[in-house]
Order: C-alpha cells, then structure tokens, then sequence
C-alpha cells in the first residue's frame, strides 16, 4: 500500500485510454514501483478495468485495478493533487514549462515533502496524446529524452518510464540479492586445488615437472583474482581428478582429493 499523502501516493492518470492492454501493462508498471493510485478518464471502453485483455496484461497487479477509479474528467481526476505533470514529447503554446524527468523530480520531490502534497501523472491516449488544455492544467510538461527523429513510446512504456524516475527520485526500493553468495575459499583449499591440477597437468603431458617455468603462478594469480568459492574449488578438483583417472594415475593427494565431490 502507498501512503495516502506526500510524493510517495503518486497517481498515474490515463486521459482517453484506447487500449485494454495498456491499462493493465501501466498497472503493473506503476505496481512494480511501489505504486497503486491509477485515474482513467474518459476511457474508450468503459468496463476497461475488467476487460480480460487488461487483467491479462496487468500479470499480478489486479489489486491496482481492483482500487483504479474511472472519471469523465481530468478535473476529476486531480481532484486533491497539488501538482500535476503532462507527459508531451512537443511544447505547447502557452502552455507549462518542457523538462526532463529527472531533473524535474529532483527540485519537486524535496518541495512536495515539505507540504505534504501529491503529484499526478497526466498521460494521454494512444492516437493524439494529451489535448493542449490537458497540458496547460498542469504545472510541467514533462518530456522523455529519446532520440531526435524517433520519439514514439507506447504509453505503458511511457508510464513505466515516469514511475522508474519517480521512484529514483524518492529513494530506490534495494535491490535484493536472488541467492546468496558464497565466501571464497580459504588460501589452504587454493594450493591443495594447484598442487592437483600440477598433478593432473604432469600426467597429461602438458607440464614438465623438470622445466615447470612460470605456469602454477600464473595460475595460481588466476585462482587468487577469481576469488572461486570451495564448491567451485570442488568442481575443479573433479576435473583434475576425471583427468588422472582418465589417463590411468592414481591421485596423489589423500583427505579430500580422493573423495568424489557431490559437484563432479
């Protein structure tokens, strides 16, 4: 849930929607940025928000839609917001002032704050954007920086865009680590992991204990910059052992270089 006052209780306002699925793609766009305050108004389709088209694509943000409210004006729509902000590619006559988003929301976060106040996002529909006087109700016309000649956004694309720079502006959500990571390996795993590989090498052909030159240092530099975790120091070991077996040796080493990992 989003707080109902302050910058963070953003809402994303649909003017002239279309598109079933891009109802429910915004949806989920502003849901995956810790947002849920979404105002259609004057939508094409007026049962949008349970179109089967919109709850496929909203994919998991169903509660959106299930609190999304449809108006038939954008004065209804920003019914208790302080700020609002058109989404243009172009400058209007007479209208508010063109800025990116970001270094826009980097002067409007910290101002919002201090009065407790809400923004609004006024996207328009998928044909002809926003209306001239949907632009000029708003204080800013924010302007995406695509690239000169081509700057055609799909409107869920547009919202999603909005929401990330939003988000960033107020605090990035952490990113959360998928699985953790395992501690490298202890130097003593390391040198038992070379002095098995210098083994398997010798019975290979590939080193001549006679004339070892620079080789297990320069692997051993490798090992050390690789930081390689015991399971990976495992796996290697199963190598060189696969190595000896293949080539009729028996491993050298005894404790742990002659048990078969559960990794090999």
């Amino acid at each position: 849930m989003v707080n109902e006052t302050g910058p963070a209780a953003a809402r994303f306002v649909l003017v002239g929607t279309s598109h079933a699925g891009n109802v429910g793609a915004a949806a989920r766009a502003i849901k995956v940025m810790g947002f849920g305050d979404l105002v259609l108004v004057a939508p094409r389709f007026a049962d949008v928000l349970v179109h089967e088209e919109t709850v496929a694509m909203a994919s998991g943000a169903a509660d959106v839609l299930v609190r999304a409210r449809t108006v038939p004006t954008l004065d209804d729509a920003l019914d208790g917001i302080a700020h609002a902000c058109a989404t243009a590619m172009t400058p209007r006559d007479f209208g508010p002032p063109t800025l990116a988003p970001r270094p826009c929301f980097e002067a409007l976060v910290p101002a919002l704050a201090r009065r407790g106040a809400r923004v609004a996002f006024v996207f328009g529909g998928e044909r002809h954007g926003l209306a001239n006087d949907d632009v000029r109700r708003c204080q800013v016309c924010l302007s995406i920086p695509t690239a000169p000649g081509y700057g055609s956004l799909n409107l869920a694309q547009a919202v999603q865009l909005i929401a990330y720079e939003w988000r960033l502006a107020l605090g990035a959500h952490p990113v959360v680590a998928r699985a953790l990571q395992a501690p490298p390996a202890d130097l003593a795993a390391v040198e038992r992991l070379l002095a098995h590989w210098r083994e398997a090498l010798v019975a290979i052909g590939y080193l001549d204990p006679a004339v070892p030159k620079k080789l297990l240092p320069r692997l051993r530099r490798l090992l050390l910059r690789a930081a390689p975790t015991a399971e990976e120091v495992h796996i290697l070991r199963g190598i060189a052992r696969a190595v000896l077996r293949r080539g009729g040796a028996a491993p050298a080493h005894g404790g742990d270089a002659g048990k078969r990992s559960a990794l090999d």
